[in-house]
């Protein structure tokens, strides 16, 4: 039986604003349950940065969370995951997972043919880490890795423009320089006969459609956002932390940025609320809880 408190909140966090799409999938699987969003906007984005500097990142966000009383943290950004989910791990005792073997294990379970592609950060194709968590699964799987890092960019700024008050996302399919900037990532994917596109930042779901209608009807994207919702569920259940389903839960977002309007459209947006939202300021060295050896 855990010692840990049943209502205490799980910890999600990002480079910026994309791993929403991941607390939304948490959202959906786990409604009974509270969680402390944290978008790291002041020093996003993470994939140009080196990965010593974004493991120290890591470290010093799931230091907050866990000060916070959180019971488990989802590193909502494969860049970040890719950079410091071991060292995380090894230094505190709650369990914390990340996005990358998720989103691996679902594109082997939806390839047919075997040729993966894989979308992301500078940081994420740089290390590697989607060939390897793909052929620790299955070693005959071809994985395509190509650096995207202006989807960022495109997903950022789509939610900068107020598209008069409308309720949803805009449509950044239409855009014509979003399309030629699609066409130039995706076109050497589209001739290596891919059947399946792993989505490996969490900016990337919000401009799905846009990498949709690049790649066609014959390739599976795939988001890690469900896999990692079906994987925190699993860990809680056999913990015996899950709160009951009689409670209500709910959503608290901090930023470290100046962009609480921005946050709060795509809050809006893709999680349909409107939470507080709380600017913090990240100290030098946050506490952190040591795993016994």
């Amino acid at each position: 039986m855990s010692t840990i408190d049943q209502a205490a909140p799980i910890g999600v966090f990002d480079s910026g604003l994309g791993g929403l799409t991941v607390l939304q999938a948490l959202r959906e699987r786990l409604p009974q349950e509270r969680f402390i969003f944290l978008g790291d906007s002041a020093r996003c984005p993470y994939g140009p940065r080196e990965p010593e500097e974004v493991k120290a990142f890591v470290l010093q966000i799931c230091g907050h969370l866990a000060s916070r009383g959180c019971k488990m943290i989802v590193i909502a950004c494969n860049t970040a995951t890719a950079a410091g989910l071991p060292a995380a791990q090894q230094a505190f005792a709650i369990p914390i997972v990340g996005v990358v073997m998720p989103g691996a294990r679902a594109a082997v379970h939806m390839t047919h043919n075997r040729r993966v592609g894989v979308i992301a950060t500078e940081g994420t194709v740089r290390q590697g880490v989607y060939g390897e968590a793909i052929h620790h699964l299955d070693a005959g799987i071809k994985v395509i890795q190509k650096a995207t890092p202006e989807f960022v960019s495109i997903a950022e700024s789509g939610f900068e423009e107020e598209d008069e008050g409308a309720p949803q996302a805009l449509s950044f399919s239409s855009k014509d320089e979003y399309q030629r900037t699609a066409r130039g990532y995706l076109a050497p994917l589209r001739a290596e006969g891919i059947d399946t596109l792993v989505l490996g930042c969490t900016h990337y779901p919000l401009i799905q459609e846009l990498i949709s209608q690049e790649m066609g009807p014959s390739v599976t994207l795939v988001s890690s956002a469900e896999e990692t919702a079906r994987e925190v569920r699993a860990i809680l259940s056999r913990r015996d932390e899950l709160r009951s389903v009689s409670e209500s839960g709910g959503v608290e977002v901090l930023i470290t940025g100046d962009d609480e309007a921005k946050f709060a459209r795509v809050t809006q947006r893709v999680l349909g609320i409107t939470p507080s939202i709380t600017k913090v300021v990240l100290k030098e060295t946050e506490p952190r809880e040591e795993v016994a050896p």
